[in-house]
């Protein structure tokens, strides 16, 4: 399909300094999990970004030096010329697709705690570790500063021979620069501190050297945080100063939690109140980041001026085919990322990214998995998935696709699964995208068949006979409180009709009274149930073994804002305590740490705790299988929660790994290639 004329402003070239880029598609620097330890992962995965249509592909953060490390979390660096080398390996497959490849240099200062390297920390002052370990940086002083100057100096020029286009210098995010920008981290009384002017010389000095370095081979841009400063004012004032010498500005906000917040609190387009001014304040192009997923949000913000670019690094992750699908005339096509952070808290684990919506994030390389191409079918097998949740939808499609024959049974009216019910919890409303993608795509295969309200048996599934069976029927949460603190269950339970689950919350069976929630889970369901039970019930307890409300939230930059939300909310937290009892009236709860025991008023408990996978078909399919009474079938599998109860990202990987791999003979099963450094 012809283009929307429309969108015809996404697609016009824009002047970077000495370079111009394609479109205004702009891949931001991101995290990938992957840096200097996984090179060729890197490679493959920002190749297929720039095969998709973005005009600029970046690099995560790149360290200038061995005094700037942040191991155990994955960086990329510029330190020698072996990473000359592997970066070439990705500045090579950028520009096959001719987009611009950039890097951003970096040193994390204070923040970096150097526990790789064990060089000592530097930093505008000597500050405690932001990383939270009991590591403190010493002041530079001049030498140090000189020194700094000539690895930003040298790491550019490193950059430049291995062919990157643009080359950043990095003053946000609490990281060294940072930290002579602002007022309260930077006390010094040289030239490098006090005014303005003063704290902004080693910005100043290392755009200029920079730009010195690569002359007219690169563009220099800076990404620059709007906020974070001693107020509004001073960071307009600061930007003024700088706003004519770089080649691009990168605008951002130093909150992580802002800049890429999670859907249940941060809508698209975010940043625009606080950056709206710095188009007025320069002549030289600006990006920056909003998770934009809608092609007319993207639009106004070029019309209406407040952007010259488009920056995405989470909507690049849930589609790197994005702005080729807007081209094609395909934008329904999209996936559109849900804002769920799964992607960071790769990085925040130190393993390589992976995405909610797309399955093939991070496995470009060592699967070889492409986000839009797959092998098409081996043989005329037909295939029953039995279950439309995340994992039997993404099966389906991705089978579809390939071309087999599939049929697929969901036992409700709705398809979806627990996407679709979790999506009606507060804040959860995108989630529903993962769903949407999916039957949209299916519904333009006639090759596959969807049953909704058709319940099987596993005489009905022998009476269908297909050549194989994929058993995808989800899980349901316990009430017995087993989990990962009671590995036996809560043997207090002595008021069962007044225990919930979260399967009953979401099929609107509430509790009356005041209600206990226990979260021995961690993620997002237990806070999102408190939400919304807040409204409706007499008061409401929220109660972990563990001492954060939603602790794997920090993983995805969400802990914070979820505590916040529930204290906000006048939501009772008791935190360390783990649920020993419960009769009806009250709750017994004993200390994570002393067992010493106390008594709540409660007139129910909502437990969410561990989950139950669904596999009675699955059992029940394998016996009669194996009393030859399945007729010709070849196969049974089990894939997502009905295997493991998981995310629902590692639910979407399942359908997907299943499809990609049926009937293939090269596919490779066990095991997948390790990526490593250099030898």
């Amino acid at each position: 399909m012809p283009r929307d004329p429309r969108y015809d402003v996404l697609f016009e070239p824009v002047q970077i300094g000495p370079l111009t880029a394609k479109n205004r598609f702009y891949q931001v620097p991101h995290c990938t999990g992957m840096g200097w330890l996984r090179p060729n992962m890197l490679a493959a995965m920002r190749g297929v970004k720039a095969e998709g249509g973005w005009g600029v592909v970046n690099t995560e953060y790149c360290s200038i030096h061995p005094s700037s490390d942040d191991l155990p979390y994955p960086y990329a660096s510029l330190w020698d010329p072996s990473d000359v080398t592997a970066h070439a390996k990705m500045t090579g497959n950028v520009h096959e697709h001719g987009a611009l490849a950039g890097v951003e240099l970096w040193h994390g200062g204070s923040r970096s705690s150097n526990q790789f390297s064990r060089d000592v920390s530097i930093g505008a002052a000597s500050l405690p570790s932001a990383s939270g370990v009991p590591f403190q940086s010493r002041a530079m002083d001049r030498q140090d500063i000189a020194d700094l100057r000539q690895w930003h100096r040298d790491a550019a020029l490193r950059a430049r021979d291995a062919e990157f286009d643009l080359v950043y210098v990095y003053a946000t995010h609490g990281y060294l620069l940072s930290h002579f920008l602002s007022a309260q981290t930077n006390q010094r009384t040289d030239e490098y501190g006090g005014n303005l002017r003063n704290r902004t010389r080693l910005c100043r000095e290392l755009i200029e050297e920079t730009r010195q370095a690569v002359g007219d081979s690169c563009a220099v841009a800076v990404r620059f945080a709007v906020d974070g400063l001693s107020n509004d004012n001073e960071s307009r004032d600061m930007f003024s100063l700088m706003a004519e010498m770089p080649d691009l500005w990168d605008i951002t906000v130093n909150d992580y939690s802002h800049e890429m917040g999670v859907s249940r609190f941060v809508g698209e387009a975010s940043l625009e109140p606080l950056m709206s001014f710095v188009k007025s304040a320069t002549t030289k192009p600006v990006v920056s980041v909003g998770r934009f997923t809608s092609p007319d949000t993207m639009v106004s913000y070029i019309k209406r001026g407040i952007s010259d670019f488009i920056g995405a690094a989470r909507p690049s992750i849930a589609d790197p085919f994005l702005p080729n699908k807007i081209a094609d005339g395909r934008p329904e096509d999209i996936r559109e990322c849900i804002g769920c952070n799964i992607c960071y808290a790769g990085d925040s684990l130190g393993v390589p990214i992976r995405c909610t919506q797309n399955p093939t994030m991070g496995e470009e390389w060592r699967k070889g998995w492409h986000p839009e191409n797959i092998n098409t079918k081996q043989s005329g097998d037909k295939i029953l998935v039995v279950g439309a949740g995340p994992a039997g939808l993404e099966c389906a499609r991705a089978l579809g696709q390939r071309g087999y024959e599939v049929m697929l049974s969901e036992a409700r009216r709705e398809l979806g699964g627990r996407v679709t019910l979790e999506a009606r919890l507060p804040g959860l409303s995108e989630w529903v995208r993962v769903r949407d993608y999916r039957t949209q795509q299916l519904q333009t295969m006639a090759n596959v068949e969807i049953y909704p309200e058709s319940e099987l048996s596993a005489d009905d599934v022998a009476l269908v006979e297909p050549d194989h069976v994929v058993i995808a029927t989800g899980s349901n949460w316990r009430s017995d409180g087993l989990g990962r603190s009671n590995t036996a269950g809560i043997s207090g339970l002595q008021a069962p009709s007044q225990v919930f689950t979260p399967d009953d919350i979401m099929a609107g069976r509430l509790p009356e009274g005041r209600v206990l929630v226990f979260d021995d889970d961690s993620y997002y369901m237990a806070a999102v149930i408190a939400e919304l039970l807040q409204a409706t019930a007499s008061g409401v307890t929220y109660v972990t073994p563990e001492n954060l409300v939603a602790s794997f939230g920090a993983e995805t930059a969400e802990q914070h804002g979820t505590q916040r939300r529930l204290m906000e909310l006048g939501v009772d937290l008791i935190l360390a305590h783990n649920l020993d009892g419960f009769d009806g009236s009250e709750a017994v709860l004993k200390c994570s740490y002393t067992d010493r025991s106390r008594t709540v008023p409660a007139d129910a408990v909502v437990m969410v705790t561990a989950r139950s996978p669904n596999e009675t078909l699955y059992r029940e399919l394998r016996v009669k299988r194996s009393q030859g009474a399945a007729g010709s079938l070849k196969s049974i599998r089990r894939i997502g929660d009905c295997e493991a109860p998981a995310i629902i990202a590692s639910a979407v990987y399942a359908g997907h790994r299943y499809a990609r791999e049926f009937d293939d003979p090269d596919a490779d099963k066990s095991c997948t290639r390790r990526d490593r450094p250099e030898a």
